[in-house]
């Protein structure tokens, strides 16, 4: 079986790569090591697709150093054990070590003491944020490099190499037809190569077309993964964007998660923001959210989007209030620094000198409630928006009363 066609485009040198240009431009850090001829461990680390494996393969290639491939997941120890006596035979090697973040315990403890002495130095990729999901012993060894995402441009550029390529010998295929591979492909350059492999390989004429494109796949690719970064980022766009009042970013990143098919991080996210951002300001969110929830549950995919569309835009388009779950939070932070005291006596349970409010004229009557220690202390600091305004109101005529 031939190798496909992103396996045979993938550079073999620095000035090959395409896109990170803030690693591999011209005197930049990864290609001034090179021209220096100078190694450091690192970690290479970013989305799928975007030119981790082909940077780390690259620089061995320009560097001409003795080289190993290890896979964290795929590999095992004894392989790990191979690796660490040829390096120890040619006095040094590079590892190239794919899905770094998942190398356990048992090949880390291995790994060290060869990154410490220096006879192995490590380029590791992952697409997990490094700070979080990789051991700080391995991590303060290397140097941490983030890729970034490629731009439309970039894969339109990898694309028109592609096409010369000579297994595509022969293709017809137009500006509009590769930048709309180019879209489809969600700025991932290994899947732009394999859609116009298939694309080329399922026609009889050689001729690429954006219907026949379609055919094969009419869904764009992004970055998922529901244990990763990348699946938290595109919650953490949702909710910022609600925050900050903007429907059409709220309705973007919304469509992601449904399009990815995870309601349950949808329910669960849309429920912290009815109470952290919007709160007392519109209090009805809360139960408006549960129906929505209820709504999609009932109804499922794909119609499940209607209610989750109409709640997002109340939620994006609603005035927004922290204060409660601010004043709250400030609450559990005197508690945890142990600032309480004792109940006032005539709180207490079934305490004689309690003045009952609903007794008195409006329900309210003059009596302290918070430990002596703490009764100036003042956690809600309202705000002057939607519902809340009538809440402010209440709440500045309540502290005039305690203050007569």
């Amino acid at each position: 079986m031939n190798k496909p066609l992103a396996f045979k485009l993938a550079p073999v040198s620095l000035k090959d790569v395409i896109g990170q240009s803030h690693l591999v431009g011209k005197d930049k850090i990864l290609s001034n090591l090179v021209k220096n001829q100078k190694l450091f461990s690192m970690i290479l680390y970013g989305k799928p697709g975007i030119g981790k494996t082909s940077i780390a393969n690259a620089i061995v290639h320009d560097l001409e150093v003795h080289s190993r491939f290890f896979n964290a997941t795929a590999n095992t120890k004894k392989d790990l054990d191979i690796i660490i006596e040829e390096a120890k035979m040619y006095g040094e090697l590079v590892l190239v070590l794919d899905e770094i973040h998942r190398l356990n315990k048992d090949k880390q403890d291995i790994l060290l003491p060869c990154l410490e002495s220096g006879f192995i130095t490590l380029i590791g990729m992952t697409t997990s944020n490094p700070y979080h999901a990789i051991n700080p012993a391995i991590r303060s060894r290397c140097q941490l490099f983030e890729l970034q995402e490629l731009t439309e441009e970039d894969i339109i550029k990898g694309l028109k190499k592609a096409i010369k390529h000579p297994d595509l010998d022969g293709i017809e295929i137009d500006r509009k037809s590769i930048e709309y591979i180019a879209k489809m492909s969600s700025n991932d350059l290994r899947y732009a190569y394999n859609l116009l492999e298939i694309a080329y390989y399922s026609t009889d004429d050689k001729k690429i077309t954006i219907d026949k494109i379609q055919k094969i796949n009419n869904k764009p690719v992004f970055f998922s993964d529901k244990n990763g970064d990348g699946h938290y980022d595109v919650l953490s766009g949702l909710q910022k964007s609600i925050r900050g009042s903007d429907i059409d970013a709220s309705l973007h990143y919304l469509a992601r998660l449904v399009t990815e098919g995870d309601l349950d991080s949808i329910y669960r996210r849309l429920s912290v923001i009815a109470y952290e951002d919007i709160g007392l300001a519109n209090p009805s969110i809360g139960p408006k959210l549960e129906a929505a929830i209820s709504a999609a549950e009932r109804v499922g995919l794909p119609e499940a989007r209607i209610p989750l569309g109409t709640i997002v835009s109340e939620m994006a388009l609603s005035p927004k209030s922290n204060t409660a779950h601010v004043a709250f939070d400030a609450a559990l932070e005197d508690i945890q620094k142990g600032n309480t005291g004792n109940l006032p006596k005539h709180i207490k349970t079934d305490a004689p000198e309690y003045l009952y409010p609903h007794n008195y004229p409006g329900a309210y009557v003059k009596q302290q409630y918070l430990p002596d220690k703490m009764k100036n202390q003042k956690y809600y600091k309202p705000k002057d928006i939607g519902y809340e305004k009538g809440l402010k109101e209440i709440y500045e005529k309540l502290e005039k009363l305690k203050e007569k």
